[in-house]
Parts: structure tokens; sequence; C-alpha cells
């Protein structure tokens, strides 16, 4: 049951000399501010540049290079247009 009948096909070997980078994500909005608070499950408060205090998480990146934040710390945050007052860490800032 389990035998194939004719030949096999080949399969296509990949170029790779056709790289397609990862499409960037259109509907974000990108702001800078500083932690204010870390709070557990790697979220924060942080404060924006324009006054504004939003709840924010770390990106899967950060997460898996446990880059740590701190109090203080400057960072960018991600923003989709749908929800103003969440966001994602995006970029820490030395």
């Amino acid at each position: 049951m389990g035998q194939r009948s004719g030949p096999r096909k080949k399969k296509k070997k990949n170029s790779g000399d056709a790289q397609v980078a990862a499409p960037k994500r259109r509907d974000v909005i990108e702001m800078d501010g500083t932690i204010t608070q870390v709070l557990p499950n790697s979220s924060c408060k942080v404060k924006l540049v324009n006054d504004h205090e939003v709840l924010a998480t770390l990106s899967g990146k950060m997460k898996m290079y446990r880059i740590s934040v701190l109090p203080g710390d400057r960072v960018t945050v991600e923003f989709t247009p749908y929800d103003l007052t969440k966001g994602r860490i995006t970029r820490r800032h030395g």
C-alpha cells in the first residue's frame, strides 16, 4: 500500500541569491519615551515625549535576547492606530 508507482519527482533547489526581506509593518506609529516603572510579565510604564504615559511590553526579539530595561532607560515604542494606550517596546537607546 505504501509503495510508489513511477519515478520519483526531483525536488527543486532553492536559489539562495533571491533574498526576500520581511515586509515592514505599515500601520504602526513609533514614538520615543522613557521607562518610568517596570512591571511583571515583561511590561513597563513608559512616559512618551508628548507627556502621555502608556503600558508597553517588550518585543519578542528583546525577550529572546534577554535585553533588560530599567527605569530611566530611553526606548522606542510601537503602537497600532487602533489602541494608542498599549504599545510594544522595540528598541532600547543606551
